[in-house]
């Protein structure tokens, strides 16, 4: 059970997210068991692919967050509802192929 404000990351073990700087930070917080090679069901994952295929050329940090504060602004919501409603095909397929690969 967690209590109100505690938090719970999820590692995915990317190899970004397995840099000692990245594991320093974590080790101050509880994170979720991550099995090697498990299916990425998030549907964020998804958005961000999203996003990025539409990431004009940016020169300068300004430019990119005024471009991603945009791009966000303007995101189809039925995509999203479409990602979110997805996700018991893709529990159901996930389960089907035993944590194996999926058309997701």
């Amino acid at each position: 059970m967690v209590s109100q404000g505690q938090k719970i990351f999820q590692q995915d073990n990317a190899r970004p997210h397995t840099a000692r700087v990245a594991q320093d930070f974590l080790r101050h917080f509880q994170t979720l068991l991550w099995p090697a090679r498990s299916p990425d069901l998030s549907p964020v994952e998804h958005v961000e692919d999203q996003l990025k295929r539409q990431m004009p050329s940016c020169h300068s940090v300004h430019d990119l967050e005024l471009a991603v504060q945009d791009l966000w602004a303007h995101l189809p919501q039925d995509n999203i509802r479409c990602l979110i409603n997805s996700m018991p095909d893709r529990v159901a397929a996930c389960i089907a192929a035993s944590g194996g690969p999926t058309r997701y």
